[in-house]
């Protein structure tokens, strides 16, 4: 099964500072339709102002991976964590027992990210922090793991959940294919950029795409493209 959620369907926050669509139920944006697939609890697609951000907030029991688009983010945490993370490079925080932390765009100009939130197997235990630069070229015409908790994925930013975020970008024309495991599976991908086919299924800029009960997800270029795909248990 696979199913396009429109970029226009999705939930929308404007407040001044951040310009957010939401691909599932999140805060103000409440939609009993979406509230999760299999272990992903939230997919945000953020504009952040320049000179603004998130304050200070607790957050347990999450795995948090930020992929920058466009601009940086400066993160700071309660554990002696900050770094500037930027365009190519991908943070994680797994939450754990409990974590203080803010977001801000330091930068001159806006900040684009993906926020992806992803609920843990294990829970209560130690909070951490990490990033990790991801060469532009390695996703060319094939996926490369950005984060997981699969077995391995040695290379990925490690969480502690049986989930792994992938990337590719193809060229108009060039084509991609991604395995499932054997399992219950369920997948989300989002067009970050670029019009697509997932499976002969036409997807749009921003859209993302639900799916579940597929072996094999091959996805064609129809413009310029860039993919994001997380695949999670069930």
């Amino acid at each position: 099964m696979i199913e396009r959620r429109p970029l226009e369907t999705l939930g929308h926050t404007r407040r001044g500072w951040l310009d957010a669509k939401h691909h599932f139920s999140f805060v103000g944006c409440q939609d009993p339709a979406r509230l999760r697939w299999g272990a992903l609890r939230a997919w945000n697609d953020e504009t952040i102002a320049a000179g603004a951000g998130f304050p200070a907030l607790l957050q347990t029991d999450m795995e948090i991976i930020t992929c920058v688009r466009e601009g940086a983010l400066t993160h700071e945490d309660d554990l002696g964590n900050r770094g500037r993370t930027r365009v190519g490079d991908v943070q994680v925080m797994s939450a754990g027992s409990g974590v203080t932390h803010a977001e801000f765009n330091m930068e001159g100009g806006p900040a684009r990210v993906f926020q992806i939130w992803i609920e843990p197997d294990r829970r209560g235990v130690p909070p951490s922090w990490g990033r990790k630069s991801f060469a532009r070229e390695a996703c060319d015409g094939q996926f490369i793991t950005l984060a997981s908790g699969m077995q391995g994925d040695d290379d990925a930013l490690p969480i502690r959940s049986d989930a792994r975020v992938l990337a590719v970008a193809l060229k108009a024309g060039q084509a991609a294919t991604y395995r499932f495991a054997q399992g219950a599976r369920r997948g989300y991908l989002v067009a970050a950029k670029g019009r697509l086919t997932v499976n002969d299924i036409v997807v749009d800029g921003g859209d993302g795409v639900a799916i579940h009960d597929e072996t094999d997800l091959r996805i064609m270029a129809l413009d310029d493209a860039e993919v994001l795909l997380a695949d999670t248990h069930a």
